[in-house]
Parts: structure tokens; C-alpha cells; sequence
């Protein structure tokens, strides 16, 4: 029986082992964690969104930069296929007003639950605390563990994950290895993260951790409505997460761009001024915006801490506009950029370097936003790397 080896056990990587072991190859996984997929159970822990209801078409494209590599991939294993292999696993899905999808039970844990036992079945061994080290000279795969271990797979799939979220697994260690064979690698950069904003002590003793809701957010003519989460060091959440990727250019080629955010987005700048020119009696400043325009005081204190004050309070409220220069670190992005140049890899996701070696998730140079396209993408390469896999070792005869 021919051997796959799987380094990394994350979404990716158990879901190529689940395909190949159905193909009748002796599948194991290695992982220098203790438990696997802890990322995929970080993320679960806010609802786990696993992917979007959306039409097809509209839903490569947000892939950007990245539909091209992406739409065979996607096409083989669709949003509409994962949510039949969710239901499957006893996870029925829901869709959220969003359009979003979740498992019923709104968490990651059980789906894992149910994934893990269906591994066991399929007679897939995990082996835990195996940090993998890269090739020995007889290019055998070396791994860490109480004791150094060798192996020789007919086939190899790396699922090792980007550089976010080191501490729960993929901390892009494994670049070096990869580089000494000649794989071009792009530099990670943080996507899909917040960026900082030096706030007065004041804005930020009060406001930190709070919600700004019913908001637009404007960058390079592209435009988001979805709240945005003040923060002790600047801008983070789902609004500020879309349009990361933008940001984060804008930076790397100017050094410093600016957010718009229009504070009340469902009336015009004219409705603003018809309702803010009335007296105020004696009603505090404070007091007279929140009863005129119904804004929420950190929205109000935003308008205080960032409005342009030779401007006229209506035109500052439909155009705050914030400063950035520097993304969080890459440790607390939701994802991140970079990894393997796409053009290292052939039509099955093998590396051509390095024959019989494959790579997937993360590890390769793509971004996509949050909204279940991350997770549906990574999955998605799971199921199709089985398959190019299976087309190797067919072809190769091996």
C-alpha cells in the first residue's frame, strides 16, 4: 500500500487525508502540537463561519489577485459541497442574515468531533508533538520528537499554515527549509488584521473594546459597510479586516494612508445640516448631536477625537477621516499574505522543485477576506490536492 505522509493537521491537511484515505492510500499526519486543528477551534469560538451563500461567480471574485489559481479548486469542492460534507459529518449548516454559513451547533468543536472519529474510522493516524525539520541527506522527512524520527512517504502534502496566530501552530518556521531547495517565497504580511492609531489617552480609557456600528468605511474608492471595533492600539474588525488588504498596500507604496469612515451613512450630508442647524437650547453639545443625529457616543467622542474642525459638523460626520502607517502584528492577524509563489506549484498543487512533495493552505501566496472564503479555500485545496496526489503516484507509477 502506498504511504502519504501530511505535515500539519489543520483544516487543509485532514481534509486531504480523509480523500486519500477513501482512495485506499495509508495516510498519517504529523503535527508538532499536542491536539490538532487548533486554529480551526480558535476559530469556531465566535461562530464558526465555514463558508457563503453567495452565487458562485460572486463569490471567486472575492478572491481578487487569487481567482485564477483559485477557481478549479473551488469549482471541484464548492461552497454547496461543503455544507453536503458538514451534513454529513452530522453537522447540518444555516445561513446567517448575512449570507454566511454556519453549523447549527454555531461551533467548531463538534464538527472536529465528528471529523477526528470519521479519521479513525478511515484508519488515518495523527501523530502529535512531530515538529518537522526538513529532509535528511537520503531525503528522507526528519522530525523533532522525544526521539529524532525519519520517514520516507511515496508522497508528501505540506499543510503547514502561514505566519498568524503562531501560538496555535504556523508560525512560517518552515520557509527556511523550502528556500535551501530553491522555492521562492514571498514575504508574509499581515492580512485580514487591524491597524494602529495613536488615540489620545482619554478616547482610548474610555472607548476601548467598543463597537462603532452602522458605519461605511471608505479606501481607494472601495467602500464596506460593517462595524469596526476601537481598540486600545487603534482599528480592528470586520469592516477594517475587508479592506485590510488595500490598507496594507497603500502602506507598503506610500508609507502612510488614510480610512474614511462616514459616522451616519443612511442620511446625506444636506439631512445632517437641516437637523443640525436648529437651536440648542440648552442642551450640551453632547447631547444635541446624539437627539439631532442619533449617534452613539463613541461615535460622537470619534468625531471629537478625528473630525476636521474647520469643516462643518455635518460635512465631519459624513467624512472622518484616520491616518495609518503600520498593520498589528502579524501574531494577531486573522491571516496572513504571502508564503509560496504560485508559480512554484504545477496544475496539481506539487511543488515542481521538489517531486512528490505537495503544498497547500496558507503555506501558499494567496489572501482572501473573512466571510467563510478562507476556510471554504483551504478546504477546498484539501480536496484537490487528494486528487493530484492520486494523479502522481498513478502516473509516476510509483
Amino acid at each position: 500500500m502506498k504511504t502519504i505522509a501530511i505535515i500539519g493537521a489543520g483544516p487543509g491537511g485532514l481534509m486531504a487525508a480523509e480523500h486519500l484515505a477513501k482512495k485506499g492510500y495509508k495516510v498519517d499526519i504529523y503535527d508538532h502540537k499536542p491536539t490538532p486543528a487548533r486554529k480551526f477551534l480558535m476559530a469556531g469560538r465566535g461562530g464558526l463561519n465555514i463558508t457563503h451563500s453567495e452565487p458562485i461567480e460572486t463569490f471567486l471574485q472575492k478572491y481578487g489577485e487569487s481567482e485564477d489559481f483559485l477557481r478549479p479548486i473551488i469549482e471541484y469542492f464548492t461552497p454547496q459541497s461543503l455544507r453536503i460534507w458538514c451534513a454529513e459529518l452530522g453537522e447540518e449548516t444555516f445561513v446567517g442574515t448575512s449570507g454566511r454559513v454556519f453549523p447549527q451547533s454555531f461551533k467548531s468543536s463538534p464538527l472536529l468531533r465528528s471529523w477526528l472519529s470519521r479519521l479513525a474510522d478511515l484508519n488515518i493516524t495523527l501523530h502529535a508533538s512531530h515538529h518537522w525539520t526538513g529532509w535528511n541527506n537520503q531525503g528522507e522527512l526528519s522530525f523533532t520528537t522525544p526521539e529524532t524520527k525519519t520517514i520516507k512517504p511515496d508522497a508528501t502534502i505540506l499543510a503547514l499554515g502561514g505566519a498568524s496566530w503562531p501560538k496555535l501552530g504556523s508560525d512560517g518556521s518552515w520557509t527556511t527549509e523550502l528556500e535551501k531547495r530553491g522555492v521562492e517565497i514571498s514575504p508574509f504580511r499581515p492580512t485580514n488584521c487591524g491597524f494602529h492609531v495613536n488615540w489620545s489617552d482619554v478616547f482610548k480609557s474610555k472607548f476601548s473594546g467598543t463597537p462603532l456600528k452602522s458605519i461605511a468605511l471608505t479606501h481607494n474608492d472601495i467602500t464596506i459597510s460593517n462595524e469596526i471595533m476601537i481598540s486600545q492600539h487603534g482599528l480592528e474588525g470586520g469592516g477594517i479586516y475587508a479592506l485590510s488588504k488595500s490598507i496594507r498596500t497603500s502602506i507598503e507604496q506610500h508609507g502612510t494612508t488614510t480610512v474614511h469612515i462616514d459616522l451616519k451613512p443612511d442620511l446625506t450630508e444636506q439631512q445632517l445640516e437641516d437637523r443640525l442647524i436648529k437651536s440648542r437650547g440648552r442642551d450640551s453639545q453632547t447631547n444635541f448631536i446624539r437627539k439631532q443625529t442619533g449617534l452613539s457616543p463613541v461615535a460622537i467622542n470619534l468625531l471629537y477625537e478625528c473630525g476636521d474642525k474647520t469643516k462643518p459638523l455635518a460635512h465631519q460626520i459624513k467624512n472622518i477621516m484616520i491616518p495609518l502607517s503600520e498593520t498589528f502584528p502579524i501574531g494577531r492577524a486573522i491571516s496572513s499574505a504571502g508564503g509560496i509563489k504560485l508559480s512554484e506549484l504545477d496544475e496539481n498543487l506539487m511543488l515542481k522543485r521538489c517531486p512528490s512533495v505537495f503544498a497547500i493552505g496558507e503555506m501558499l501566496d494567496w489572501e482572501a477576506p473573512t466571510g467563510g472564503y478562507l476556510l471554504q479555500a483551504t478546504l477546498s485545496m484539501g480536496v484537490f490536492v487528494a486528487l493530484g496526489v492520486d494523479k502522481y503516484l498513478k502516473s509516476a507509477n510509483i
